[in-house]
């Protein structure tokens, strides 16, 4: 099973670091950003379970970045850190969409142990969260609208085409099983649907040719992945 991943967006370099070493060791995977626009493009390019935000951030504020989380993805859990221990902050935080709020300082464990609980509460330990687009390259993926906007324009997807492409966007330089893809997309993976699923990924690959940077690599035996490079 993969790991469940967590942005962290913590602009003191010692507590960032800390952090992100005592959730790795706990079994997370943490991305690590020091201000607030950094977390915001580490957001746009990849999936999450869970968003660990500090308030006080150079560039963009954590309150900022919550707010345009939130856009995108409702459901996703937001953890607010923060220095500031005023009534005003905890009301803000909790306004804009704020799953919890912790004031530093604070211990390794209690942190967890809020971590644990809120994903145990939003069942984020299941299927990876859908958003309602994903950019990779010079792509992005309108998976609400079922569009894939690229350097030559805008193209239309069909349904298969577009819950393909969104399951390896949101795996993104991951590796996806072709049973794993059979079974959530076609409810089979069965030698026809197979042939099916290789036609859909051959019409992928050509609307993905005008970026070089992108493509999808077919692990022989295992499966395949979208990669940017």
């Amino acid at each position: 099973m993969s790991k469940i991943k967590i942005l962290l967006v913590e602009d003191d370099p010692n507590l960032g670091d800390i952090l992100k070493e005592y959730l790795g060791v706990k079994g997370y995977e943490v991305i690590l950003c020091r201000d607030g626009e950094e977390g915001w493009n580490k957001y746009k390019k990849n999936y999450y379970q869970l968003c660990l935000l500090d308030v006080m951030m150079p560039i963009k504020d954590g309150f900022t970045l919550g707010k345009e989380i939130r856009k995108v993805e409702e459901s996703i859990p937001i953890i607010y850190l923060t220095a500031k221990n005023m009534k005003e902050d905890v009301i803000q935080g909790f306004r804009i969409g704020a799953d919890d709020y912790i004031t530093k300082p604070f211990s390794m464990e209690e942190l967890l142990l809020r971590i644990n609980a809120i994903l145990r509460r939003t069942n984020s330990q299941g299927e990876k969260t859908v958003l309602k687009s994903y950019e990779f390259g010079n792509f992005t993926l309108h998976y609400d609208k079922q569009l894939l906007e690229g350097p030559q324009g805008t193209n239309k997807l069909t349904s298969k085409e577009n819950e393909l492409l969104r399951l390896l966007a949101a795996s993104l330089n991951e590796n996806v099983s072709r049973s794993f893809a059979l079974k959530q997309i076609w409810g089979d993976d069965s030698y026809f649907n197979a042939r099916s699923m290789d036609v859909y990924l051959s019409k992928i690959r050509k609307l993905l040719k005008t970026d070089d940077s992108v493509q999808i690599i077919t692990l022989h035996g295992e499966g395949f992945k979208l990669v940017v490079n």
